[in-house]
């Protein structure tokens, strides 16, 4: 299972390059920012996560601008929004931004998004709190079509646009993977009609664990294969218990909320989590593993453990390595389900 790490970076926190190549050296997996463009004096809408809407909220920085800076000092650590208001966004332009920075990142970039709560900041770029839902699926699509086609054009109740060229095109193909936020059911149903992987938020009243397998089959039943959408569980326990259930239930990644402070007291925060995973055998194997299960073929699958990233901890070790081996012999055109960072592989 992968740890990643989450924080509203500010002007008065650590920084967000700092804070990647921190965690990229501690072997986290992901780094996610999250968004708000400003908050209403008037704070009508109520803040899901308790009565009082915590100071970074307003202060956060633009998760764009702090993941570019991320990207620039690290290699490995997959870079994420955690999450992409999309509603707020204009699709045309978020889809350049997204391209950008997956090609900056040379392919390490995954967009987390979400319909979001408060009403009146998505008033003031003219979104309907009561469509917003529909208005997101319709600008994921949109986008997706950006992404892929050389001349796009969409025809919605809410985007409208005729063909449009525009590049760069995303590194990863067809398009970085797109994670949905929310919970269940209804956030679930959203991430099987459009997303590849759902995130849901830890802690807000509901167990989570009892919604995996109904999740499963739900995707299944539309579908879709199950372990193609895997969970990331969003703001997660620390506690060693409830991250063994999440690890034995088949999550692939927990996201572990940092403060928004400075070096002094993030780093130390950083070190504790990173020596939860360890310690607490919740890390996945390693590339020595990954290639004594290639057996004569350890050489040979090197190229591929370096060009994609994998982290086998909960893909079965045999099984990866018979399957690495099959890709070898048909040749690596033969290989696009690997492409990192497929958010179901690496």
């Amino acid at each position: 299972m992968k740890f990643g790490v989450m924080m509203f970076a500010t002007d008065y926190s650590i920084s967000p390059a700092k804070l990647a190549a921190e965690a990229e050296a501690r072997g986290f997996d992901s780094m996610w920012m999250p968004e708000h463009s400003h908050i209403p004096a008037s704070r009508l809408s109520p803040w899901p996560g308790g009565a009082d809407l915590p100071k970074q909220y307003y202060d956060v920085i633009d998760p764009f601008v702090a993941l570019a800076s991320a990207a620039s000092v690290t290699s490995k650590l997959l870079l994420g929004t955690g999450i992409c208001l999309v509603v707020q966004r204009d699709p045309l332009q978020l889809a350049k931004e997204v391209a950008s920075l997956d090609l900056i990142s040379n392919g390490r970039f995954m967009l987390g998004i979400g319909g979001g709560w408060n009403a009146e900041e998505m008033a003031n770029h003219g979104t309907d709190f009561k469509t917003r839902f529909k208005l997101m699926r319709e600008k994921v699509e949109a986008m997706k079509l950006i992404w892929t086609q050389d001349k796009a054009e969409y025809h919605g109740e809410f985007v409208d646009f005729d063909p449009v060229m525009t590049w760069p095109k995303p590194v990863q193909k067809p398009h970085p993977p797109i994670i949905v936020g929310g919970g269940f059911p209804v956030g679930a149903k959203r991430a099987i009609r459009y997303g590849d992987g759902w995130m849901p938020i830890d802690g807000r009243g509901w167990d989570i664990m009892e919604s995996l397998s109904q999740f499963r089959q739900m995707a299944a039943a539309e579908g879709r294969e199950p372990d193609e959408l895997p969970v990331s569980i969003f703001a997660a326990s620390q506690k060693p218990e409830r991250i063994a259930t999440y690890r034995d239930a088949g999550v692939e990644r927990l996201v572990f909320g940092l403060p928004s402070e400075g070096e002094d007291k993030v780093i130390p925060k950083l070190d504790d989590l990173a020596k939860l995973q360890h310690e607490g055998g919740f890390a996945g194997r390693g590339d020595a593993d990954l290639l004594a299960a290639g057996g004569e073929d350890a050489e040979a699958l090197q190229p591929l453990l370096v060009l994609h990233r994998l982290d086998v901890g909960d893909l079965g070790l045999a099984k990866l390595g018979q399957r690495l081996r099959g890709d070898l012999a048909c040749g690596l055109e033969r290989v696009s389900h690997l492409q990192p960072p497929s958010p179901a592989h690496c």
